[in-house]
């Protein structure tokens, strides 16, 4: 899907601003109210907007240790494993890979006994062979979107119905 100018400079609103009204966006940007709805419900039905929920940080909810758990898989049994992850609450990511292992897993727990508690029941699981666990030390690059978000735009040039501006 395309991203022009003004859709970057939308998404970049909502990542910086996310609490604002759609009019406030639309008086950011300096475009009429329908425009800019027109281009949210375009954005969402194109599923480059999945959601509008809270950042939580897991940290601040008790759980500060954070580990990544790959895990093997018995052949066949991949579905059912992933099916047994989402049962998991420590479990907040789990993605099908390749490479060593057939399952990454982001996790979450209070503190190293609870994550040993967490992997022994990833290891209990019928159809897991065996896990490989990584505790992260600290995080150097926070999950973020919006330097992708302008590099797409400025790939796209801009948006040539609206006169240039050299604003937000």
């Amino acid at each position: 899907m395309a991203v022009d100018e003004l859709d970057t400079r939308i998404l970049r609103l909502l990542l910086e601003q996310p609490r604002t009204s759609v009019r406030e966006y639309a008086r950011l940007l300096g475009v009429a109210r329908g425009t800019l709805q027109a281009r949210l419900d375009r954005l969402e039905r194109d599923g480059v907007i999945t959601g509008t929920a809270p950042a939580l940080s897991p940290a601040a909810l008790g759980h500060p240790v954070l580990a990544f758990v790959h895990i093997e898989v018995t052949q066949g049994h991949l579905d059912e494993v992933g099916d047994a992850l989402a049962a998991v609450p420590e479990i907040v990511e789990a993605f099908s890979i390749t490479g060593g292992g057939d399952l990454l897993t982001r996790v979450v727990a209070r503190d190293n006994a609870h994550l040993e508690d967490v992997v022994q029941k990833l290891i209990s699981l019928p159809g897991v062979v065996r896990t490989r666990t990584e505790i992260a030390l600290r995080e150097r690059v926070p999950h973020r979107l919006l330097p992708l978000v302008e590099s797409i735009g400025r790939a796209a040039g801009p948006d040539p119905r609206r006169p240039r501006d050299h604003g937000l």
